[in-house]
């Protein structure tokens, strides 16, 4: 169909002649109401947005005399916020006199490593920097989660696949001849 009789279509039912695709032979072209396709997009993307999940750095602080119940009890929120999904920076603070035992820092940061080896893989190893000490540890995810997404992304591909795609470009409005 000529672009002049598509544009006079258009017109006639209110809506937008839109190019679909323009290298196409014949360039491919839509009629459709551009605006509410726009808000319908906008639409989607703040729904997806709202299904994503914000990952959160929790801390937890040592100290190089730290006493075995006290290890213990923070392990143990180590272990509770990587069971939510949450990556925590262990941390270990010198002060003063304390900087000539680096060397303790670290084994106590190794020694949390060890113990929460089976929930957690090691982001970052101990590093120094200035006078503290720290190590970033991330969820491990379980093979059920990890099944879980696997089949999310087949999903997405069989629904994208299904889809026609189609990019839509700005609406080329012509002026009628007078």
């Amino acid at each position: 169909m000529p672009p002049y009789e598509a544009i006079k279509k258009a017109r006639e039912k209110n809506l937008d002649l839109v190019e679909i695709s323009p290298t196409a032979q014949p360039p491919v072209c839509r009629i459709m109401d551009y605006g509410k396709y726009l808000y319908q997009q906008e639409k989607k993307e703040r729904e997806a947005k709202k299904h994503q999940k914000t990952i959160t750095v929790k801390e937890v602080k040592f100290r190089i005399n730290v006493d075995d119940h006290d290890y213990e009890t923070k392990k143990n929120h180590v272990l509770r916020f990587l069971g939510e999904g949450d990556k925590v920076k262990a941390t270990i603070f010198f002060r003063g006199r304390e900087m000539t035992r680096t060397g303790l820092g670290r084994q106590i940061l190794e020694r949390l490593i060890k113990d929460v080896e089976p929930q957690s893989i090691v982001e970052f190893r101990p590093r120094q920097e200035g006078n503290t000490l720290h190590a970033i540890l991330a969820p491990k995810k379980s093979e059920k989660e990890r099944e879980k997404e696997r089949q999310k992304e087949e999903k997405q591909k069989a629904a994208a696949q299904s889809a026609p795609s189609q990019s839509v470009v700005q609406p080329q409005i012509a002026k009628p001849a007078s």
